[in-house]
């Protein structure tokens, strides 16, 4: 059963990870601006989460009654909301540390190409990696100390790429404010995914993926309420109408774009809290890494990006890294496996002084 709900969210990151940097990216380049906006369209679509979690219900009503034709009313658990005081002070929290990656990356892709931005976004493999031993106490190999390396001088590189890829109309000022802003949202959603790990070892109580779905729109909710309040002030709500009419390909469109980065960018945010709950927080990142080629493919042909050597190399580098990563992790569980097949009273020989 974990192995299904792995392969789906591994499915529902994919889709939202390659769909919604695309349909942002084209939000901006026929006439969108408004960067609160944009980043409350990466979690105010938290509310479809309710259709599996009033399945959830259903089922869990369905088989609580079932139980008490059989059993006292003191042998089972009544649905209903699973999450602890603690798990939701700490849905808040994330919620908040949201919201604030959703706005960096706004300001990110109204100045970068999808490109650049998704190969800053392999950074967070890094990252990931050095919190996840901080918080998780993940054990490092030779392989994912090169993996992390590798990933960081993909960066460097395109860092020094700052004249044949700027879109048009963008300064140099804003291309580089742009990329450390996503490399600053980088940093954040590599600290961020092994936070939410650590929230479920130290949750006090048994994580089940319906309570995984609970939190994730506790933590949708408030990284909306977050990008609401930066909406209010800086009067985002009043533009949209107005920006709609203006909109390079047609009001329909203008508001379709908004739907379904919306919705395209919930799947990946359900894709991460449940590719973590499945797996770790540094696979999540692995498979975000994985996923680069994709977005790069998907730019050149939809926005005729351009793919210069520097994009190349970098690629290449992330490439590499992730390999570094996988081998590192296969040679670990082959070890693993060898270690566990030894026979138990070889395992007991002491060593000869």
């Amino acid at each position: 059963m974990k192995l299904v709900l792995l392969i789906v969210n591994c499915i529902f990151l994919a889709v939202g990870q390659v769909g919604g940097p695309l349909l942002l990216r084209l939000y901006y380049l026929h006439g969108g601006q408004r960067k609160w906006l944009s980043s409350w369209l990466q979690t105010a679509a938290f509310p479809i989460l309710l259709i599996p979690l009033f399945v959830s219900w259903c089922k869990s009503k369905s088989k609580t009654k079932s139980q008490t034709q059989s059993q006292s009313t003191n042998d089972h658990v009544k649905p209903g909301l699973l999450l602890n005081r603690k798990l939701v002070i700490w849905s808040v929290i994330v919620g908040i540390i949201t919201g604030l990656d959703s706005f960096l990356y706004a300001i990110g892709f109204n100045y970068l190409p999808v490109s650049v931005s998704s190969l800053l976004l392999a950074t967070q493999l890094a990252f990931t990696a050095v919190f996840a031993f901080i918080l998780v106490r993940q054990k490092f190999t030779p392989y994912s100390i090169n993996s992390v390396v590798l990933l960081t001088l993909g960066s460097v590189i395109l860092a020094f790429h700052t004249s044949s890829d700027k879109p048009m109309g963008v300064t140099k000022a804003q291309y580089f404010l742009g990329f450390f802003m996503t490399l600053a949202g980088a940093a954040l959603l590599g600290f961020m995914l092994p936070l939410i790990e650590f929230v479920y070892a130290n949750a006090g109580k048994v994580i089940t993926y319906d309570l995984v779905m609970q939190m994730q729109f506790l933590v949708s909710m408030f990284a909306t309420l977050f990008s609401t309040v930066g909406m209010l002030i800086n009067k985002d709500f009043q533009a949209i109408s107005r920006e709609a009419k203006e909109y390079g390909l047609g009001e329909t469109k203008y508001y379709m774009v908004l739907v379904f980065t919306s919705i395209l960018v919930q799947l990946s945010m359900a894709g991460y809290l449940g590719v973590i709950f499945c797996a770790t927080s540094l696979f999540t990142g692995v498979l975000v890494t994985l996923l680069i080629p994709v977005q790069q493919i998907f730019a050149i042909i939809f926005f005729h990006e351009q793919f210069s050597a520097e994009k190349g190399m970098s690629l290449a580098l992330c490439l590499w890294g992730f390999a570094s990563y996988f081998y590192g992790e296969y040679r670990q569980s082959k070890k693993k496996k060898n270690q566990e097949n030894v026979p138990m009273k070889d395992q007991d020989i002491p060593d000869e002084v």
